[in-house]
C-alpha cells in the first residue's frame, strides 16, 4: 500500500510539473497596426541631399511564431496616396504617373515567400513587391524588437524594424534620371496586433485608384 501511495504522489507531482511548463509558442495571427506602422524612404536629389518621404501601411496580416520563424508569413498593402514629403506640391509631383503613379496604381503590395533567421533577433524576409503593376523579388533585413502585452493588457503586440534597398528602374520608374537617384533606401517600423480573426487573404494591389472591397 505504501508503494502505491508513493506512485500516486509521484504521478501527481509529474502532472503538476507538466502543467507548469509553458506551452510551445505556436503560429499566431496578427493584423498590422496601421497607426503605429510606417514606411520611410530616401533617395538622392540632384546629388545635394537625400530627402525622406513617409508612407502608411493600409492593411495587412502576419502569421508569426517567435520560436519558429520559418513558418511565419505576411502580406501587406502600402497606400501610395498617403505620401508625405513635407510639402503638398512635392507630394503631388511624386504621385504623378512618371513617378509613383498614385492614381493609376494606388497600392504597393508585398507578399512574403520565406523567412530566414540569421540571429537571435535578426532575420531576412524574402518576398515579392508589386509597385506600379510590376512585381520584383525583394529581401528585407529585419530585427524582431519585442512581443508583449500592452501596459493596459488590451492587446498582444509584435514589433519589428526592417530595412531594404530597391532600384526604381526595376519598377519602370525611369523619369528624371539626371536628378533623381536610382537606389531607394526603405525603412519599415512595424507593429502588429494579435488577432485570431485577422484576414489572411488581403486583396492584392489594384491597377486602379479604387479602394479595396
Amino acid at each position: 500500500m505504501g508503494s502505491l501511495r508513493l506512485l500516486r504522489h509521484v504521478a501527481v507531482a509529474l502532472a503538476a510539473v507538466t502543467w507548469a511548463v509553458p506551452a510551445h509558442a505556436a503560429l499566431q495571427n496578427y493584423r498590422y497596426d496601421t497607426v503605429h506602422s510606417q514606411v520611410l524612404f530616401s533617395i538622392t536629389h540632384d546629388g545635394y541631399s537625400r530627402p525622406f518621404g513617409r508612407l502608411h501601411v493600409s492593411r495587412g496580416w502576419l502569421k508569426f511564431d517567435p520560436d519558429d520563424w520559418a513558418s511565419s508569413s505576411t502580406e501587406l498593402d502600402i497606400d501610395l496616396t498617403s505620401l508625405d514629403m513635407g510639402d503638398a506640391d512635392w507630394n503631388r509631383a511624386v504621385l504623378k504617373p512618371a513617378l509613383l503613379d498614385g492614381a493609376g496604381h494606388r497600392y504597393a503590395h508585398f507578399a512574403s515567400t520565406s523567412v530566414e533567421r540569421t540571429g537571435d533577433r535578426h532575420g531576412v524576409l524574402h518576398g515579392t513587391l508589386t509597385l506600379r503593376g510590376v512585381s520584383r523579388p525583394l529581401d528585407i533585413a529585419f530585427t524582431f524588437n519585442r512581443l508583449a502585452t500592452t501596459i493596459y493588457g488590451m492587446h498582444t503586440v509584435a514589433g519589428f524594424s526592417g530595412r531594404t534597398t530597391l532600384h526604381r528602374r526595376d519598377f519602370g520608374i525611369t523619369a528624371f534620371a539626371n536628378s533623381i537617384g536610382d537606389d531607394v533606401v526603405v525603412w519599415l517600423e512595424i507593429e502588429a496586433i494579435r488577432d485570431d480573426g485577422a484576414d489572411a487573404t488581403p486583396a492584392p494591389a489594384t491597377p486602379s485608384g479604387k479602394e479595396h472591397p
